[in-house]
């Protein structure tokens, strides 16, 4: 069978599944941290369960970036070295600095790792094999207003993702699996700034890549977290009275 067939299938099954996901959490709590319950299947050790699921996408995409045809020029680092500056702190770094004792069921790691190695094919494959990199993205499309604009959109998503986890990290002494009301930064503004931020990344992403595979993986990133961000914002109010009640989810002053 060709790839391409393959590809675009994958680009639709996700799309797809994205709509149904986007639906489902709004009626059922994804079993994540706070809302971890029976029901999902035998836990395994909660770091261990982050570095095997966020370990696939960069070594997915660095596999594909190897095998690709396109490497000339600076256009094909610069794309790998935005995605592994994300996910080596996703896969390796933020794992090692969770607190707590908790478990992840095994059925969400199992559902994760497949979503990140669908993902992580969709994206290298079509930067350097669909795409005819070499040209689409020539030098020239460094100065472009898509890559200026989702780039910067990129680091601001991912500073904001990177603050929020190190205030709600904090919060907790090493070992305790307590929760508190996160204060500052973003948190100032929405219950869950980390989310917000991971949309803005990956909407950067989208917009630097000017992709179909880009947009995918934004469209995936709100409809998996936006109904999330509504549970933790529910479950906040809900666990503590004097929780700010002008903080709004996701997005400041509206969601």
């Amino acid at each position: 069978m060709d790839e391409r067939i393959i590809f675009d299938g994958i680009i639709i099954i996700l799309l797809l599944s994205g709509t149904g996901v986007f639906i489902l959490l709004f009626f059922i709590t994804a079993p994540y941290g706070r809302h971890i319950r029976r029901g999902w299947g035998p836990g395994f050790n909660n770091k261990l369960s982050w570095i095997i699921m966020e370990a696939f996408p960069p070594i997915v995409f660095c596999f594909l970036f190897f095998i690709g045809e396109w490497k000339t020029g600076l256009m094909p680092y610069v794309f790998l070295f935005i995605w592994m500056f994300h996910y080596l702190y996703r896969a390796f770094l933020y794992p090692l600095l969770i607190r707590g004792e908790k478990t992840m069921p095994l059925s969400i790691l199992f559902f994760g790792v497949i979503f990140n190695s669908l993902n992580a094919y969709i994206q290298g494959r079509y930067l350097y094999f669909f795409s005819s990199g070499g040209a689409k993205y020539t030098i020239d499309w460094i100065t472009t207003p898509q890559f200026i604009t989702g780039t910067v959109m990129f680091f601001i998503g991912f500073a904001i993702h990177f603050s929020s986890d190190s205030i709600t990290r904090n919060l907790r002494k090493p070992g305790g699996n307590d929760y508190h009301i996160p204060l500052g930064g973003f948190f100032n503004w929405v219950s869950c700034p980390n989310y917000l931020g991971e949309i803005i990344q990956w909407t950067g992403w989208a917009v630097l890549t000017w992709s179909v595979p880009g947009f995918v993986f934004a469209f995936w990133t709100a409809a998996n977290l936006m109904p999330r961000a509504k549970a933790n914002h529910t479950w906040y109010r809900e666990q503590f009275d004097e929780y700010p009640g002008e903080r709004k989810a996701l997005i400041p002053f509206l969601f």
